[in-house]
């Protein structure tokens, strides 16, 4: 499904219910599923990815179709190597057989798991098999993925030897492994994190209650709208200021684009300043996930930028980089990318009447959308991406003065 967007004016003004954090939300699921006892969640999110790993872990098979979702392929690959007691095949969508697993699939390997692929090597589908797994010593490498180190951390208190987990290599999107040992702390586990080492001996989880803080990477869509608005008066609800969230940094981001925060309790309300940036420069290695929104906002505001640190965009449920570079081009966007950075060098020029293509990847669909808010119409195809993340997303836009036109089957726009 396809949508023509469009608002009638530059003002964004109301109140925005997020679901809860997609990123908490897998990571709680899992402890729950390792805890002896169960406990109640709160405020769980409603994206697809969360409720595809709700439903693998609470029904009894043998084959898990993860679809696009990297989290929860990577999370049940730990979560079955240590608990399954029957063969169980993970595999995914065309897009995730190209994305790697065999940097976890090797270390699950060297701590006693019996794993192998189906296809091609390194990359799912794979099989796995009851195996005992004993835990000690592993290396890996922190420049590839945290999804990778966050998955052998959720189950490593359950291991007789515990986890020592040295990272090689530079640690990239370290606030997701930072919130993952903080969440397992909440639990009752006790660890080390010095020098690229993490230690963690054999515990068990303590089973309390846990509600979720809202989406912060869900919220920067906000951030962004507000940037291209004039005159804002917008509360989004279920954010905290001592976030466990990475992307709580685009508070932050933000002002230099015209865009102030004032935390109240439980929220945050938008409103406008006066100062925005000429030129912008950002290492987004801890934050790939607000990227796309960063790139988008330069080129629509004409600001010359250089955003580093997007080496794992390659390999997420598009080639970020590639997608963001060629659909920006058509708008007219001078942009250029050399050793996985981007390079923004004018605004953009034309208004392009073709759709702007999404790649299958829900953050595209977010990012380019509020173009409507300097434009008269923006088309945005496969709309219904955004179920991965933020399925509220639509209903929210048109809460605040958004207009979507579905693009009829038979007769266009």
């Amino acid at each position: 499904m396809d949508y023509k967007i469009s608002k009638q004016n530059k003002i964004l003004k109301g109140k925005i219910n997020l679901s809860g954090s997609k990123s908490e939300s897998n990571r709680v699921l899992i402890i729950q599923a390792l805890a002896k006892e169960k406990f109640h969640i709160e405020n769980i999110s409603n994206s697809e990815d969360t409720k595809l790993l709700q439903a693998f872990l609470n029904f009894d098979a043998n084959f898990f179709d993860v679809k696009n979702a990297g989290t929860v392929m990577r999370f049940l690959t730990s979560f079955f190597a240590l608990k399954t007691n029957q063969e169980i095949i993970l595999t995914g969508s065309e897009r995730m057989k190209e994305r790697p697993i065999g940097f976890l699939v090797n270390e699950l390997k060297n701590i006693g798991a019996n794993i192998e692929y189906l296809e091609k090597e390194n990359f799912p589908p794979i099989k796995i098999k009851p195996s005992k797994l004993t835990g000690g010593k592993i290396f890996i490498d922190g420049s590839i993925s945290s999804q990778y180190i966050t998955s052998l951390l959720l189950i490593s208190p359950l291991l007789d030897k515990g986890l020592t987990i040295n990272i090689t290599n530079k640690l990239i999107s370290k606030p997701y492994v930072e919130m993952t040992l903080k969440m397992m702390e909440h639990f009752g586990i006790k660890y080390q994190f010095e020098n690229n080492k993490i230690i963690i001996n054999r515990q068990n989880y303590i089973s309390k209650n846990y509600i979720v803080e809202s989406d912060w990477s869900s919220a920067s869509y906000w951030y962004l709208m507000s940037a291209l608005s004039d005159d804002v008066d917008l509360e989004i609800t279920g954010l905290k200021q001592n976030s466990l969230q990475g992307d709580f940094i685009i508070s932050d981001i933000m002002s230099n684009f015209g865009v102030k925060t004032k935390f109240l309790e439980n929220k945050i309300h938008l409103s406008k300043s006066n100062y925005i940036c000429k030129n912008f420069s950002y290492d987004f290695s801890n934050y790939p996930d607000i990227a796309q929104t960063i790139a988008v906002l330069c080129s629509a505001l004409g600001i010359n930028a250089k955003l580093t640190g997007l080496d794992s965009l390659r390999i997420k449920e598009t080639d970020r980089i590639n997608a963001l570079i060629f659909e920006l081009k058509k708008l007219g966007v001078d942009i250029k990318e050399k050793e996985n950075s981007i390079f923004i060098n004018s605004a953009i020029t034309k208004k392009n009447n073709d759709l702007i293509r999404t790649y299958k990847d829900h953050r595209m669909a977010m990012s380019f959308s509020p173009l409507a808010i300097i434009w008269d119409t923006i088309l945005i195809e496969d709309v219904n991406i955004v179920e991965k993340s933020y399925p509220n997303f639509w209903n929210d836009l048109k809460s605040v003065g958004f207009k979507l036109v579905e693009k009829d089957k038979k007769n266009g726009w």
